[in-house]
């Protein structure tokens, strides 16, 4: 059972996906309390690939209830992945101008797992024919249902 936790809304309006893949995620117990009650953001976070992949400006609270064991809210979190995808994950990203960003947060049973998306920056011009598409198709979606009611 997938229950989504958050979804990086801002990343399908700036960039453009290419590739999607499910990676773990290494977190503390308090930090997963506050998954619990959906309290993260991923807007302004990135994927650092190095040796390792590295989720990086995320932001998850601290939870409540938490004590001593409350970790830094901004700290950098380890996400798991094989060495295959990583080799590979790195490579994609040496071409020019492709990133890895967190596209949606959720569990997966009792796990939690992040979905990353291979993306390309849009530019401000394709940004704006992104918009008008969407505008299109919901105003033939209006106009399908208007006909279908007349009908």
């Amino acid at each position: 059972m997938i229950k989504v936790i958050a979804n990086n809304k801002k990343a399908f309006h700036d960039y453009e996906i290419l590739d999607k893949y499910e990676v773990g995620i290494n977190l503390v117990g308090c930090e997963v309390k506050s998954l619990r009650n959906g309290e993260v953001n991923l807007r302004d976070s990135y994927v650092r690939v190095d040796t390792q992949l590295t989720l990086v400006g995320c932001h998850i609270k601290n939870f409540d209830k938490g004590s001593y064991a409350n970790v830094d809210p901004w700290r950098e979190r380890r996400l798991l992945a094989t060495k295959q995808e990583i080799k590979r994950l790195r490579n994609k990203i040496n071409e020019k101008g492709l990133t890895l960003i967190p596209l949606q947060l959720y569990f997966n049973g009792s796990l939690v797992k992040v979905e990353i998306g291979l993306a390309r920056g849009k530019q401000l011009y394709n940004k704006r024919q992104s918009i008008a598409q969407k505008d299109a198709e919901l105003d033939m979606e209006r106009q399908l249902k208007d006909i279908k009611k007349q009908g």
